[in-house]
């Protein structure tokens, strides 16, 4: 049986040991990474571990627009 191969770049996981860099601009995130630092200044490694993880959760796309209202069918007489 042949090995079936893709063309496909392979996939780059983050290291999930390093905590996640804060968006470009972000208010949020910013914050969260000097809470961040702070807590880990502080050896408070459960506070530290609770930003990284709303900072990984924290969305940065914009909503995706509300799809168009479907045309109404005319009632049949």
């Amino acid at each position: 049986m042949r090995q079936q191969t893709t063309d496909e770049p392979p996939i780059y996981l983050p290291d999930p040991t390093r905590p996640p860099r804060p968006a470009p601009g972000c208010d949020v995130c910013e914050a969260l990474d000097r809470q961040r630092a702070e807590a880990e200044a502080q050896d408070n490694i459960s506070q530290a571990t609770t930003c990284e993880i709303e900072m990984r959760r924290h969305p940065h796309e914009q909503p995706a627009a509300e799809p168009e209202e479907a045309p109404r069918r005319r009632k049949r007489r």
